[in-house]
């Protein structure tokens, strides 16, 4: 799998060489990704915005609910898009539809992004913004490549990460999947519309997460019927409402 994290290196045992070099090279790895990640979040301030890294299991429906909060909020606040898939644009030229500046990030393989590659995406949405005569943005999303593992290692530079589980993946996520939910601010159920048709307990979710993280929020929502979008977007604009409160 990724060469970056190293989750495709196989288990070595105790006091195996080449085991203590891996370590020492991942260790070497994530320091640098944490050094850029606050070069990032400088960065990211000094352009206005407060960034939020969506985290899921491919499919839980991260880039719907990105279509529906622009439609929502475009009126009121200048967004971007940093999107991040294993191969092709199709998220982004969905997000580019909307008219909102939006750069795609492909890893060729890696599992998650990183805070090189975010950087990378910060200087070209900033060409963009040049381009379309904006002096900033309010809020930027970066919209993690599918996956509940890796890309909870990895800091990219956002002030708040958000984790989305869908109803047809089953309850249990959070449980089985901690790491993802320790450092996450909000927790999204989403597709609560299809709650009828799987066997999905919105309870058990709910504890098993705040069992793991006690200060997590929660939201249900079902992003095209609207139910829980007027909490969603709410919680984004208050968020930056105080970012932008001197």
């Amino acid at each position: 799998m990724c060469e970056t994290c190293g989750c495709h290196v196989p288990r070595h045992e105790a006091g195996d060489s080449a085991g203590g070099k891996i370590v020492e090279v991942q260790q070497s790895l994530l320091a640098a990704n944490r050094e850029q990640a606050r070069r990032n979040r400088r960065h990211i301030e000094a352009m206005g915005a407060v960034a939020f890294n969506l985290i899921s299991s491919p499919g839980s429906g991260k880039t719907t609910l990105l279509e529906e909060t622009i439609v929502r909020l475009a009126d009121r606040l200048r967004i971007g898009v940093i999107e991040g898939d294993i191969e092709t644009e199709r998220d982004a030229e969905r997000i580019r539809r909307k008219g909102i500046p939006v750069v795609q990030l492909t890893t060729g393989g890696a599992c998650h992004l990183d805070a090189p590659l975010v950087h990378r995406g910060l200087h070209l949405l900033e060409q963009q913004l040049d381009r379309a005569g904006m002096d900033g943005l309010d809020l930027l999303f970066i919209e993690n490549v599918g996956n509940l593992v890796c890309p909870a290692t990895f800091d990219l530079g956002e002030h708040h990460r958000v984790v989305l589980v869908s109803v047809p993946e089953g309850s249990d996520k959070p449980a089985k999947y901690p790491a993802t939910f320790s450092w996450a601010r909000l927790f999204v159920i989403t597709k609560t519309d299809l709650l009828p048709h799987f066997d999905f307990s919105p309870a058990e979710a709910r504890r098993e997460a705040l069992a793991i993280n006690p200060d997590l929020e929660i939201l249900e929502l079902a992003a095209t019927t609207g139910r829980g979008m007027e909490q969603w977007t709410g919680w984004l604009e208050k968020l930056t409402s105080c970012r932008r409160t001197p």
